[in-house]
């Protein structure tokens, strides 16, 4: 096992602080000898040592299961209770068909989802208002009426909806769109929050800003789907845009959400073919340009894996094939929507895990980027316990 300050590099995070050390002035007297500095004590991060020790604890499938983040319908809290317990799973996301009446059902579904208070289960739901509301009590403007309006009001509707997903118990937001497009055909034209780099810029900061310290923003659907033509949840979108267009005309928003502290990005299942031929959710490549062109290190998620099969392309048919694929892409985490019946679904999630988890055991995967992934979601899940959310 990696030491704490090693596994500290591998995922990002801040372990520890030392004094810095003073070194003699060079004007003194030689006949004066400097007093020998003490050695600064590290600091350590509790968190970081809490999830140190529950990485160690884990087993390979304990550890495959914490990367995901998947959907069962239903809302009987014990039976989600018991779905997320049977695979321990690291994230639940919501759908409609999760959703009870009043806000407070909800609360007391999402509070009923974690075994573990100091280790919340990451609860995520798609919530951009507008076309995509699974909250029928959310009454705050979407991208369709926001994007025609100041970067104030998104600011305003946002801080009204973190502020409601956070009593619902809502962790995560998939619900920042980031992409741009001024056509009005385009599949996602109504979910935009700006039709030119410029503006949706300005609204997608405004988004991130007012749902900091409510819950955590994702922004979506990275390299950007306005410039990739389609749906994708049953096509691969593709364009031919050049790297040097889509940094000018599709990355700015990107750029401006992460620059505002998003700590979240989903990776959609995009083909940007000048750049690299695979999906933006399996490319590698994709995932390099986000860290080191556009500065971030949070947590990346997937859009629903399931979407890739739902393309009927005999290269996406295997679910597991998918999911080392994503994984070894650079992927923290994978995203299922899936129904009761796995065979409804296309994928069980107890084969999932033991194909991942096989998959490390071969080498295929390596275990440091399975852990360094694991770490990340630890510390941020025992933060969100350690502040009660």
């Amino acid at each position: 096992m990696a030491t704490a300050v090693a596994l500290l590099c591998a995922v990002g995070v801040s372990a520890c602080t030392t004094a810095a050390t003073v070194e003699p002035s060079r004007s003194a007297s030689a006949s004066v000898r400097p007093t020998p500095s003490a050695t600064p004590t590290p600091t350590i991060d509790p968190v970081l040592v809490e999830a140190t020790r529950r990485l160690d604890a884990m087993t390979v499938e304990q550890r495959i299961a914490s990367l995901l983040m998947l959907h069962y319908p239903g809302t009987d809290a014990a039976a989600l209770r018991s779905f997320v317990d049977a695979h321990g799973l690291g994230g639940f996301i919501l759908m409609g068909d999760n959703i009870p009446g009043t806000p407070e059902e909800l609360a007391t579904l999402t509070a009923q989802l974690s075994a573990d208070p100091a280790l919340p289960v990451l609860t995520g739901i798609d919530e951009e208002g507008g076309d995509v509301t699974r909250l029928p009590y959310d009454q705050f403007a979407g991208a369709d009426v926001l994007q025609a309006l100041p970067a104030a009001e998104a600011q305003a509707a946002f801080t009204g909806r973190g502020d409601l997903l956070r009593s619902v118990g809502v962790d995560i937001n998939f619900g920042v769109v980031a992409d741009v497009t001024a056509d009005p055909s385009s599949f996602i034209a109504d979910r935009v929050l700006g039709t030119d780099p410029q503006s949706a810029s300005e609204r997608v900061a405004a988004a991130v800003a007012a749902e900091r310290g409510r819950v955590l923003t994702t922004l979506k659907h990275f390299p950007g789907h306005g410039a990739a033509p389609g749906d994708s949840h049953d096509t691969i979108p593709a364009t031919d845009l050049s790297y040097e267009t889509w940094e000018a005309e599709v990355a700015p928003p990107f750029r401006a959400g992460i620059d505002a502290g998003a700590p979240v990005v989903m990776f959609g299942h995009l083909a940007y073919t000048a750049v690299d031929p695979a999906p933006a959710s399996l490319s590698q490549r994709w995932h390099d340009i986000l860290r080191d062109e556009l500065g971030f290190d949070g947590v990346t998620v997937t859009d629903d894996m399931l979407m890739l099969q739902h393309t009927g392309l005999p290269e996406y048919a295997d679910p597991i094939e998918n999911a080392i694929r994503a994984l070894a892409a650079g992927n923290t985490m994978l995203l299922y929507v899936l129904a009761a019946d796995p065979e409804v679904s296309g994928v069980d999630p107890a084969a999932l895990i033991a194909g991942l988890a096989n998959a490390v055991r071969s080498g295929r995967l390596p275990e440091e980027l399975v852990d360094a992934d694991v770490m990340k979601l630890l510390l941020l899940r025992l933060s969100l316990g350690a502040d009660g959310s």
